[in-house]
């Protein structure tokens, strides 16, 4: 381990996980990761962003020199209660400068204003609104990271039932059962260096509300319980001392042909430290290259 994964894994631990262990105010613990964020992450050298609205969901556009007519819908982390497009942005202008695609990040309803299925409604809102302004599914490619990830996967679970093939979908750290059933969750929790794993019951009662009959085995919540038939290209990243490393390994149950990669012991979504973390750079760097990937091989076969 370099010392700068030392250092980054400290400040996780020691800013984020404490501040998510011993939050009272949800609305005050929002405001202060905004502008951790918002101090931590810098955008790639000529990036571009607008705000706009895709299928009558708010969000961010974000692009980098696009080379393609493609694009993709990203979803950002924070456990369904917290996060916004603006704190991904960094990350994923990265992605859309190495990638070559034009980048929108929904800004999605958060729980436990609007509990379950409010964020998966807007993301296929969202999808359905690409798909309105012209893109054709094989020029969309699904990504999200932590929560994110989750609702990625199952819009692409969803979509696939409905006989729709994206490009492909990949996710960082994704949470894909919310019914608690991983082993990471607990030979895990003294190693994860983000999330506090004795909140996540609090959390996931804060996100079904009282209205969702299905609870948290409901696929729109837990892709790890939905089917992918015939599904396109697919990668997952993990790291091997994240509480949430086996929401990634049992995905492989699901999707037997995806490239599934877990790496070593760095923080939860640790891409979005890509200012500071070579390992990040590496993960971005090698997503880039799926989604380029993704994207020509579904080109030629339209």
């Amino acid at each position: 381990m370099n010392w700068r994964a030392g250092m980054v894994k400290a400040a996780a631990h020691f800013a984020i996980r404490r501040d998510l262990t011993h939050a009272r105010s949800l609305p005050a613990l929002r405001s202060k990761l905004d502008r951790r964020a918002a101090r931590a992450f810098r955008m790639a050298p000529f990036t571009a962003t607008l705000t706009g609205t895709v299928g009558g969901v708010d969000g961010l556009w974000v692009s980098n020199r696009p080379d393609s007519g493609s694009v993709m819908l990203y979803f950002h982390g924070g456990f369904y209660i917290l996060g916004r497009p603006e704190c991904d942005a960094a990350m994923v202008s990265v992605l859309a400068r190495k990638s070559g695609a034009r980048v929108f990040l929904p800004r999605y309803r958060l729980a436990p204003e609007h509990p379950s299925p409010a964020a998966f409604e807007d993301a296929l809102a969202a999808f359905d609104g690409l798909l309105e302004m012209g893109y054709a599914p094989h020029q969309i490619i699904i990504g999200g990271g932590a929560a994110g990830g989750g609702l990625g996967l199952a819009l692409l679970a969803h979509l696939l039932n409905q006989g729709v093939q994206p490009a492909g979908a990949f996710a960082f750290s994704p949470w894909t059962d919310l019914t608690y059933s991983g082993a990471s969750l607990v030979t895990n929790a003294a190693f994860e260096h983000m999330l506090p794993a004795r909140r996540l019951t609090e959390i996931r009662a804060a996100i079904l509300g009282r209205a969702n009959a299905q609870g948290a085995a409901d696929t729109r919540l837990s892709p790890l319980h939905a089917s992918f038939p015939a599904p396109p290209p697919v990668q997952l990243y993990a790291a091997e001392t994240e509480i949430l490393r086996d929401d990634t390994l049992r995905m492989r149950n699901r999707l037997p042909d995806a490239e599934i990669r877990i790496v070593g012991d760095l923080p939860h979504l640790w891409p979005l430290f890509h200012n500071y973390l070579p390992e990040a750079r590496e993960t971005l760097a090698d997503t880039a290259g799926f989604i380029r990937a993704c994207l020509a091989q579904s080109s030629t076969g339209s």
